[in-house]
């Protein structure tokens, strides 16, 4: 059953029943950064002197440390995109070579002999080069009347988006004494190509004035304590069922030994 107009509230949520929402009021146009080609980058990339490759990177090894001791892990990984080359390919209008050149920076923690706690700060430079990618040319050219020159406003952009963590931290001395912390970085990085266009959408108008915030009162523990449930005391067992409940769990089951093949 479809909700009328007088029914339905909008508001941003999930759409759980197909069909129920009412007709749009309005078609509105948007202007928005339109993704027109992207491409998944996966690396683990390790310490090792030298040019840096695919998988190893100079830059993952640390300041001489003093007297570290335990390896804690990292956090507040950063992103920042220096330069991109973008070379035409020869007969594929539009798709280009992409050359990006960028720096991923985080924390290393880690406790010294006197249990201190030690942070490292690490920026890594990095270039990945993109084969192929659909990144054609804007045509129209943006100006505006209120922010005159502001590179804000370009109609391209490359955009780049991280989801990085420290695979391994290991301490090595060199032949002078010094300790080092070595890290094993493991990040994928979305390279995409954007555009900034007009879209035309179905729209409910403007979204509605929201609730007010909710002013959290201060509770009382034992009040809390007493409320909630009691624990399962027990964990969830993850065992098979006795008996298959159709003819494929049957020979799931039965071929399913357990053994390397």
């Amino acid at each position: 059953m479809i909700s009328s107009h007088n029914d339905f509230v909008p508001r941003p949520g999930i759409i759980n029943k197909e069909g129920c929402l009412p007709d749009p009021l309005e078609l509105v146009c948007i202007e928005v950064p339109k993704v027109f080609d992207q491409c998944l980058i996966k690396r683990c990339v390790r310490f090792c002197e030298g040019p840096d490759t695919k998988t190893t990177d100079e830059e993952l090894r640390s300041h001489p440390l003093d007297n570290p001791k335990v390896f804690l892990g990292c956090h507040d990984f950063n992103i920042r995109l220096l330069a991109f080359d973008k070379l035409p390919i020869r007969g594929h209008s539009g798709h280009h070579k992409i050359i990006v050149h960028f720096i991923i920076s985080f924390y290393a923690d880690f406790l010294d002999n006197d249990g201190k706690e030690c942070s490292v700060f690490y920026e890594v430079n990095r270039s990945e080069t993109i084969s192929k990618l659909y990144c054609p040319d804007s045509i129209a050219k943006i100006a505006s009347s209120t922010i005159p020159y502001s590179k804000n406003l370009e109609s391209e952009i490359l955009k780049l988006e991280l989801v990085a963590e420290c695979l391994d931290g290991v301490f090595k001395r060199d032949c002078d004494g010094c300790d080092f912390l070595d890290i094993t970085l493991g990040f994928h990085l979305i390279v995409k190509c954007e555009l900034l266009v007009q879209l035309l959408i179905p729209a409910y108008g403007y979204c509605p004035i929201p609730n007010p915030c909710k002013e959290s009162k201060p509770k009382n523990p034992c009040e809390e304590f007493n409320c909630s449930p009691a624990p399962k005391f027990y964990p969830d067992q993850k065992l098979r069922p006795l008996f298959p409940t159709d003819e494929d769990d049957f020979y799931d089951d039965f071929f399913d030994c357990g053994c390397e093949h």
